[in-house]
């Protein structure tokens, strides 16, 4: 165990946990380190490039848009909007189709089981961007409902997911003996069954947050998402893309780059936490070395 312990530690992915990790204090130290505002227009100021190149002011370190606001405050406080959603939306979705597949998996082939399987080929019939456009379009903007929006979207995966391995644990001795030592329903499925299904659903939560991040700055882009006065960063690449090819490629660009760069770090993230939690990927990669290992012990010394 210590031996598996330690080679996974020496696989973590300390790039992009870095990057994480400096990317959520400045989201939650944006009012200490943004240089502006990141409402605060100057027309006076507007499109000036970055501080390195010319014409540049160090007061506005990545330069202003076309509204002169300052783009670094924009993208930091943005990074809050996306973080914020990626996380609360995810955990809305856990929540919420983790306790109905529970349920459904434990009291299979009932009624509950076949209303719920039935809602989840629907809702994973329909693709996520359609639904959160239709209900943002007629719910209004606003970031609470973007997150509650994109939490319900993604219900019926993990809905799924507990469900199939809750039909596996359930036919368990340790969930037989639990039953006949008089345990209830619920200590059985939260106590007992709950804490073996929860590895492949950290695989999947991992996977969904730089989904929901993508999803969030999508719709501000595409005018559905926040209200304009909050500073998303795909509602300030929406605003910004305009002067892209007119000299003011910065506001749109380096917003765009940021959030790469946060979605790109999650993933890696979410490749390492599957590849440690899931024991198909771990016995591929021993049949791989020991490939390898039979392969470098028939060549010639």
């Amino acid at each position: 165990m210590a031996h598996r312990a330690f080679a996974t530690l020496r696989r973590l992915p300390l790039v992009p946990i870095t990057i994480l990790v400096l990317l959520i204090a400045c989201a939650v130290l944006a009012p200490l380190i943004a240089p502006h505002d990141p409402e605060e227009q100057s027309l006076l100021m507007r499109l000036t490039p970055p501080a390195w190149m010319a014409g540049g002011d160090w007061s506005y370190p990545l330069g202003t848009d076309g509204l002169g606001r300052d783009v670094l405050s924009n993208i930091v406080f943005g990074l809050r909007i996306s973080l914020l959603t990626g996380f609360i939306a995810v955990a809305l979705s856990v929540v919420v189709g983790g306790t109905i597949g529970l349920i459904a998996g434990y009291r299979a082939n009932g009624w509950l089981d076949t209303v719920a399987m039935r809602l989840v080929d629907i809702q994973l019939s329909l693709p996520a961007v359609l639904i959160a456009l239709a209900v943002l379009a007629i719910s209004g903007r606003g970031l609470w409902k973007v997150i509650f929006v994109i939490g319900l979207v993604g219900w019926a995966q993990y809905a799924r997911l507990v469900r199939s391995s809750v039909l596996s644990e359930r036919k368990k001795n340790y969930v037989t003996a639990a039953v006949v030592a008089g345990a209830s329903q619920r200590r059985v499925l939260f106590r007992h069954i709950l804490p073996n299904v929860l590895s492949p659903l950290l695989v999947q939560v991992s996977v969904d947050i730089p989904r929901a991040v993508e999803l969030e700055a999508s719709l501000s882009f595409l005018g559905l998402g926040v209200a304009v006065t909050t500073p998303s960063i795909g509602l300030r690449i929406s605003q910004a893309y305009q002067y892209l090819y007119s000299g003011g490629w910065w506001a749109s660009v380096l917003p765009g780059i940021a959030l790469v760069i946060l979605v790109l770090s999650e993933n890696q993230i979410g490749d390492w936490i599957r590849d440690a939690l899931d024991p198909r990927m771990r016995s591929i990669r021993m049949r791989r070395k020991k490939a390898i290992r039979s392969v470098g012990s028939d060549l010639p010394a």
